[in-house]
Parts: structure tokens; C-alpha cells; sequence
């Protein structure tokens, strides 16, 4: 199916910040051509803006035991391949999961892809930060004893993330169509339909999709840290993040009924008291910023010095902070190394569920 069917009807969500990429010029390799795609962009026809995303690598699990090696360590369901229409092959399905510490922490974060059956085994891709490629590799082998798995890295697909150039190419009420075309898997971000899609393929092309051009990085991180997704291990500190106070739950990130997992014993037990007092705040900083920005782990302060939590980690003015609930709606702020003040803004996603605002 031509790209440009594919990218009809996505729904990134409404109501939330307008988007603002900047765009550079896009070659013409294209993977298809633009008929039938829907809307108009006032700035050189981009409809859609492509980030690579060069710090995401991809492991692949394959084998007739990867399916319950894989719940037995990861705190979600697993997303299996939809049904095959025809001729076409089955629907690619993403997931999202992090690996636990036995304590319960957070070792890594994880987007989980289900790909179609090989010699009627299951095989999925797990999409994971580049810096912990190789720990995360030596992690599933700790485990895989006697297991009939196979672990290894696929480089051959890269990764993107793309997100309309504009709100109103966000607007249509039409589902996202999720497909595999060849050696390419197009798929919703399962975290929140505000962080549109993700492709994987190996195309090395900068116009992946019709009418789409190459994004600034930076734009992709600001957009999710003000979306209050965390992404990597500087979001997500291994051994550190806890998964509820990381908004694990809200990005559909874990299973309360699946079977068991390592970690799931604290997990559980903060889930069904109810109780989760610090949470991941997207937060924007005014005032002169540090030339190297803000210190992970700096100190958010109250107005009568009182601590409110810790600044996690951001791009430029805006960012993460793990803050306690019932201090984000006074004024914050940060004291940077050059003993200046740093005016600290906490926003609630309009995404989130209601309980939370």
C-alpha cells in the first residue's frame, strides 16, 4: 500500500500545544508518491516532519520461546502481529514496556514491535536507547537459560518518528492505519496519539513519506518533554526511575493482570494502594539558563526553600522534573551553580487522566 494511504486520518491528538517544527528541505527520493494525502501546509507543502532518531537501536527477539521469555520480564502484554488481509502481510502492533530491577525500578524503557510469524515462531523488535544496546542484550541473556530464543541487534532498520508539520494536519477523525510495506513497518507511537507515529525502515532517504521533510531533532524532544513522555536513559535513569512515578500507567506501559515479571512486587503494591506522591512534570525555565543547561538531579525549590523534588533532565527551557503532587502549583525555581535564579513552570499534559489535574 502506497505511503500516502497510510498516513491518512492520524489523530496526534487535540487540544494541546500548536506544533512548530522548523523544516529543512527534503531530497525527492520518496518511498511513494502524494496522491490522496489529505490537507495543505502553508510552508513548502510539508505535511509531515521525519526525526530521525540516531540515539534508538533495535534488538530482535526470535524464537518458539520469545513470547513467554519476554513477559516474564518486561511489565506489559506483548503486542502480536494482527490478522493477515489477503494477500497483505499481518499488521505490525506496537507496544511500550520497561525492564525492571528485581527492586522494581526501572532498568530500560522499551518500544516493542510484534512482527509476523518466522518459520511459525514469534519474533519481535524491541526498540531501546543506543547507549544501552549492549546491556540490554546481556540483560535477556542472563535469563535466557535453556530457552529456545535468539537475541541480537538489527541494525538494518532505523528508527523515525513522525508528527504532523501542523495542528491541522492533525485534525481528521479518521484511525491511523497501521501497515508493513515491504522492509518498511509504519505504526502508532503506543504511548499517546500525541507522539504520532513510528517508522522503521531502511531507507536511508530523508523524505520518508510524501509530502514530509526532515525535522530538527531538537524540535522532537522539546515536543515530547512538553508532552511529559520520557524517552532513554537520561529521562529514565537505570535503577533509579520508579515505572509509576515515570507515568508508566498513562503511556500504557503496563499490564496490572498479566502474569508475573521481575519487579512487579512494588509495581502492584503502589498501584493498588492508590498512592503515587512524586511524579515526571513537564517543566519550562525562565531566567538565564547555564551555558550547559540544567544539572540532572538539580534541586526544584518552593518559594519558602522547601524542596518540591528534582529537575530530571530537558532541551533548553523546557524539560522533566520529578516533583512532589502537592507542590507543583506554587512558584518553583532553581538555583543554577552560578547562583542565579531559574523560574520553574509545572503544566499537566491535557492528555493525562482527569484525577491527575
Amino acid at each position: 500500500m502506497a505511503a500516502a494511504a497510510l498516513l491518512r486520518g492520524a489523530v496526534p491528538g487535540r487540544g494541546g500545544p500548536a506544533w512548530c517544527w522548523r523544516l529543512r528541505a527534503a531530497p525527492k527520493r520518496r518511498l511513494a508518491q502524494s496522491a490522496g494525502c489529505q490537507g495543505d501546509d502553508p510552508v513548502g507543502g510539508a505535511a509531515w516532519a521525519c526525526f530521525p532518531l540516531a540515539e534508538r537501536a533495535l534488538l530482535r527477539v526470535r524464537g518458539p520461546d520469545s513470547a513467554p521469555f519476554l513477559l516474564g520480564l518486561l511489565t506489559n502484554e506483548l503486542p502480536f502481529p494482527g490478522p493477515a488481509a489477503g494477500e497483505a502481510p499481518p499488521l505490525v502492533r506496537a507496544g511500550y514496556a520497561h525492564f525492571l530491577t528485581a527492586q522494581g525500578r526501572t532498568l530500560y524503557d522499551v518500544l516493542l514491535y510484534g512482527l509476523p510469524e518466522l518459520d511459525e515462531a514469534p519474533a519481535f523488535l524491541l526498540e531501546c536507547d543506543s547507549a544501552v544496546l549492549g546491556a540490554l542484550q546481556g540483560h535477556l541473556a542472563l535469563y535466557k537459560i535453556r530457552r529456545k530464543v535468539k537475541v541480537e541487534p538489527h541494525p538494518e532498520l532505523r528508527v523515525w518518528a513522525i508528527l504532523p508539520s501542523s495542528p491541522e494536519e492533525a485534525g481528521g477523525a479518521v484511525p491511523l492505519w497501521e501497515q508493513t510495506n515491504g522492509a518498511t513497518i509504519l505504526t502508532r507511537d503506543p504511548r499517546t496519539a500525541r507522539m504520532g507515529w513510528r517508522l522503521l525502515t531502511q531507507d536511508e532517504g530523508l523524505a520518508l513519506v510524501p509530502r514530509g521533510q526532515l525535522g530538527d531533532l531538537r524540535d522532537y524532544h522539546r515536543h515530547r518533554y512538553r508532552q511529559g513522555v520520557p524517552e532513554g536513559i537520561r529521562d529514565l535513569p537505570p535503577g533509579v526511575a520508579l515505572p509509576l512515578e515515570s507515568n508508566l500507567a498513562f503511556m500504557n506501559g503496563v499490564s496490572f493482570t498479566k502474569g508475573c515479571y521481575i519487579g512487579q512486587e512494588l509495581t502492584a503494591r503502589t498501584h493498588h494502594m492508590g498512592v503515587i506522591r512524586k511524579r515526571l512534570f513537564p517543566v519550562q525555565l525562565s531566567g538565564p539558563l547555564p551555558a550547559s543547561g540544567i544539572t540532572p538531579g538539580t534541586t526544584v525549590l518552593m518559594e519558602s526553600g522547601q524542596v518540591a523534588g528534582k529537575y530530571r533532565a530537558g532541551q533548553g527551557d523546557v524539560g522533566l522534573a520529578l516533583l512532589r503532587s502537592e507542590k507543583i502549583r506554587g512558584p518553583l525555581h532553581i538555583r543554577t551553580s552560578e547562583s542565579s535564579q531559574v523560574a520553574v513552570t509545572v503544566s499537566v499534559p491535557d492528555w493525562w487522566p482527569m484525577a491527575t489535574k
